[in-house]
């Protein structure tokens, strides 16, 4: 204590005041943001972990997201194909009526007529439904006179695997449906259910009958399509509850790396804040301790 020049006990104190200082800095924004791990150099590697699963986490929810849009798309098509199931069933019914001979010419005519709107229904409610512009129900192609048919292909998962994180659903030809050729989608003649087209009427009972049976094949080949639609919605449920347990998973991975213990963050900035208290009162007293040197010139 005789030297003055230089208060090594201060400077001890000092540096111990600054440490506890960044300690509790890091200790607070830790539990000001709920981060363990906010900048690289807090863990370089638990950082780039961390980085990577975030990366995953947000990828599987949006897939999860995509499922949710594939559902709506096949709600669209389901609510469509119901209706051309029950237009279909309405067209039985009349054909039926047709084929009994108990009807005069102006009645089989009537009946006609009816028959030849509700195709002209089925025509719209495949042109209606769409989804971003796409047809689902597909179209026909003209030019070849071959199945053309529109795929969609949903993202269910977070890779790039086309065989695991890729469904493809092709109406047409994933749900084996008997489609008159060169008109290849779910229309009235593709059906061939369309009356008054290629020779078919019901001007007797005979083509009556004759409708009849290509209404049965109708009815047949779209069931065929709401059951192929039932089974990629159920194969979209299944895998939306994976991709949920995956999605938690890795946040659970990511946040035991990243995230903060705010109890053990509180414990280490109270216990901080108490050693800032004593480390200020020692530097205090370490730099009043060379003014006792003034006692020798009393």
């Amino acid at each position: 204590m005789s030297r003055i020049n230089t208060n090594i006990n201060a400077l001890n104190a000092l540096r111990s005041l600054n440490d506890i200082n960044t300690q509790l800095s890091v200790s607070q924004l830790r539990l000001a943001t709920g981060k363990r791990i906010n900048n690289a150099a807090d863990d370089a590697a638990g950082y780039t972990i961390a980085k990577k699963f975030n990366a995953r986490s947000q990828g599987l929810g949006q897939s999860l997201a995509n499922i949710g849009s594939a559902k709506n798309l096949m709600s669209v098509a389901e609510g469509h194909l119901n209706n051309i199931l029950d237009i279909l069933t309405q067209m039985k019914t009349k054909a039926t009526q047709a084929a009994d001979d108990s009807l005069g010419t102006s009645e089989r005519s009537a009946i006609q007529a009816e028959l030849s709107a509700l195709g002209t229904q089925i025509d719209l409610e495949v042109t209606q439904a769409t989804w971003n512009s796409n047809s689902i129900f597909g179209t026909g192609n003209s030019t070849s006179g071959s199945a053309s048919s529109v795929q969609f292909k949903f993202q269910i998962g977070a890779g790039a695997s086309s065989t695991n994180d890729v469904l493809k659903f092709d109406l047409l030809r994933k749900a084996n449906v008997s489609l008159e050729s060169g008109n290849t989608n779910f229309k009235a003649n593709g059906l061939r259910v369309s009356v008054g087209t290629a020779g078919r009427a019901v001007t007797s009972s005979a083509s009556a009958q004759a409708l009849m049976g290509r209404i049965d094949t109708a009815i047949a080949d779209v069931s065929e399509a709401l059951s192929y639609i039932g089974s990629v919605v159920n194969r979209l449920t299944y895998q939306e509850t994976s991709l949920t347990v995956a999605r938690t998973n890795t946040e659970a991975a990511r946040s035991r790396i990243e995230d903060a213990d705010m109890a053990y963050e509180q414990l280490q900035a109270t216990k901080l804040q108490i050693l800032q208290q004593t480390a200020s009162a020692m530097l205090a007293q370490a730099n009043a301790g060379p003014q006792s040197i003034l006692q020798l010139f009393g």
